[in-house]
């Protein structure tokens, strides 16, 4: 998009009515708009008399009249004394003079946000007011104030503090930041921010006039807000709240998303959390990044496709690399926040340097299938900013249910781990050549995983399972009409051992599961499976991944040895067309 002016901390939005126009935002003072759906784009600085100083927030109207939030540093006035939003009426191209909230100097307001009400066009905005900036006095704190216009950004409420537990003014984890408004389908306004108490939530019931007696505990942030990563000047883990306004399954339900170094510095990872009662209880929190332990993923942003109902993460993500080079993934989530799908939305690694500032967040917006993630960069020693086309009407999305036999407990009805399984779709009449493969992770508890292929078109398909010491599963005979239209495709090998082509499944707990011990993946479960599995159980081997540990409790043993011997004596072997 730009590789000039040092541009970070960037905001995008599509517009729901025209999703060839989309317009985004980064700091200083930039702003950039697309009338092809984000593959060309024109840079222009934005003005305003009131001065243009960084924070910007984009988002839009159901007229398509688009609004950009950002802080203000007057010549002769006050550092950050106000919250300005300017709106366009033309797709980004020209923007108004703006108008403010929160002008209450000295002190300074700073991390607005905004978004609008489908139902009526009112918009919101919530930000932190700091006393001074910066102070470590203790009579000097921060507090979350919040805004309305019902004029459509003409005019806006008196600044009104909703928080009860005030933070400190020094930036870090015991300054209250980080609240992003979000919008119910009944008038409702929700947000949540970090601070002292951990992640807290706050709500209206009637559209933002009055909110609740208290600050709501929603879960604890181990390592705070304000963390270190590797060769970033600073980062953080802000929450971001959004609510799904779709006709789909999970319409009212809340999520908040974050993230943090629970496991350890060196392993910061992506979690969500969500209600389905308004904000009163809050679900387990989940891991949204699927790799293994011991890799930094960090600046998290979620959005929520409200046509679809569909939740869309981007991050930054260190899964490949052992050292500081970083891609930018995203998650998708089809079943309100249970599972993810993963995926590189980055072509190229970078490395950053803590010498450039890269901001607090990246960003991304969704509508009816089309996703527009934006990120910055360090390209040598410019920074620049980056989105990328990520269509979901052109991609079969199939959700898979399956378990495998060594790793299903039927007495606790889970498996012993989560784990990653590629599935291919070959073509349903001979010679069955693969037409594309996606890998996912199926879940312990729920034992399903989303598959997304790119490449493959509306057809009809037989869907094989590769899992690295299972044996390779087809599906039932004649195959499955998938269609490459966003719709997401439900398979289940549990349910029936008619599921797989030649019955290939095994009963266990009532549940059908792919046979476990081809260690060697050659197709058949024999006697070079069951003589490696006992060589390593006789060695003790021990670890997360090893293809001789079938029952997947990171031992190889007598447990193992017995699987596997069972399947080797029945002659277990691939059952294909």
């Amino acid at each position: 998009m730009t590789s000039t002016g040092s541009p970070n901390e960037p905001s995008i939005c599509i517009n729901p009515k025209n999703t060839n126009i989309v317009v985004a935002g980064s700091n200083l003072n930039f702003y950039f708009y697309s009338t092809n759906s984000g593959l060309n784009w024109t840079k222009q600085t934005l003005t305003s008399t009131y001065s243009v100083w960084g924070d910007p927030s984009i988002t839009v109207d159901t007229a398509g009249n688009f609004y950009y939030g950002h802080l203000t540093n007057p010549s002769g006035g006050y550092f950050i004394d106000r919250i300005v939003v300017q709106k366009s009426t033309n797709g980004g191209v020209n923007w108004n003079n703006g108008s403010f909230a929160g002008y209450i100097p000295p002190k300074q307001q700073d991390k607005e946000w905004l978004c609008v009400d489908p139902a009526n066009n009112n918009l919101y905005m919530t930000w932190t007011q700091f006393d001074s900036y910066g102070s470590s006095n203790s009579n000097d704190s921060s507090t979350i104030l919040f805004s309305r216009s019902t004029d459509a950004g003409t005019s806006w409420s008196t600044a009104l503090r909703i928080n009860k537990k005030a933070g400190n003014c020094i930036d870090e984890d015991n300054t209250v930041e980080g609240a992003v408004p979000c919008v119910g389908p009944n008038g409702e306004v929700y947000t949540s921010w970090s601070g002292p108490l951990g992640i807290v939530f706050d709500k209206s019931t009637d559209r933002g006039v009055t909110w609740l007696s208290g600050d709501k505990f929603v879960t604890t942030q181990p390592g705070g807000w304000d963390f270190g990563i590797e060769g970033i000047y600073r980062a953080n883990g802000l929450p971001i709240t959004a609510c799904d306004l779709s006709n789909g399954p999970n319409r009212g339900t809340i999520y908040i998303n974050w993230s943090d170094q629970r496991n350890g510095t060196t392993d910061t990872d992506v979690w969500l959390i969500k209600s389905t009662d308004g904000g009163n209880t809050w679900s387990n929190v989940k891991r949204v990044n699927d790799d293994p332990a011991g890799r930094q993923q960090f600046f998290t942003w979620m959005t929520i496709d409200q046509a679809t109902g569909y939740l869309y993460f981007v991050f930054y993500d260190r899964r490949n690399y052992s050292n500081t080079q970083t891609d930018v993934f995203m998650a998708r989530s089809t079943d309100g926040g249970e599972t993810f799908n993963n995926f590189k939305v980055s072509a190229t690694p970078f490395t950053p340097n803590s010498s450039s500032f890269f901001g607090d967040y990246s960003n991304v917006t969704a509508h009816n299938g089309k996703v527009r993630p934006i990120w910055t960069r360090l390209n040598n020693t410019s920074l620049s900013l980056y989105t990328a086309i990520v269509d979901f009407t052109s991609f079969i999305n199939l959700r898979l249910k399956i378990l495998m036999e060594g790793f299903y407990q039927p007495l606790f009805n889970q498996m012993t781990r989560k784990d990653t399984v590629k599935v291919y779709l070959r073509n349903a009449s001979s010679p069955y050549a693969i037409t594309d493969s996606a890998k996912g992770v199926t879940d312990s508890l729920n034992f399903t995983g989303l598959f997304l292929f790119n490449n493959a078109p509306t057809g009809t398909y037989y869907i094989v399972t590769k899992h690295f010491n299972s044996i390779e599963t087809w599906s039932k005979t004649g195959g499955e009409v998938l269609l490459s239209n966003g719709t997401v495709y439900n398979y289940d090998f549990t349910s029936s051992v008619s599921q797989a082509f030649g019955n290939n499944l095994k009963l266990k707990g009532g549940k059908y599961s792919l046979f476990s011990g081809d260690i060697n993946q050659d197709g058949i479960i024999d006697a070079s499976d069951l003589s490696f599995t006992d060589n390593d159980s006789y060695n003790g081997v021990t670890g997360r991944f090893v293809s001789s540990d079938v029952t997947g409790d990171n031992i190889v043993d007598a447990a193992d040895v017995s699987l596997v011997e069972n399947n080797s004596n029945d002659m277990v072997s691939v059952s294909r067309p």
